[in-house]
């Protein structure tokens, strides 16, 4: 068992891509209408936090699959 008290689960496998992954998200919140702001958002409901994480994986497996199948809609 592992202990993560004190670490951050936050951290990017790739962290080359922080930015492209914060305009990402920026545009995600834009899209669905969550009012997302540059540096603390705790003013925001779980849900529209989660609706934000939940396009954005929505979105990438979305793109995964066009990939594996050959399309590049």
């Amino acid at each position: 068992m592992t202990n993560n008290s004190g670490s951050s689960t936050n951290r990017m496998a790739v962290p080359e891509a922080k930015e492209a992954m914060y305009r990402f998200k920026q545009e995600v919140a834009s899209e669905i209408g969550v009012p997302l702001k540059e540096g603390y958002n705790g003013e925001l409901t779980s849900a529209q936090a989660g609706s934000i994480g939940g396009e954005m994986v929505k979105k990438m497996i979305m793109k995964q699959e066009q990939q594996m199948s050959g399309g590049m809609q």
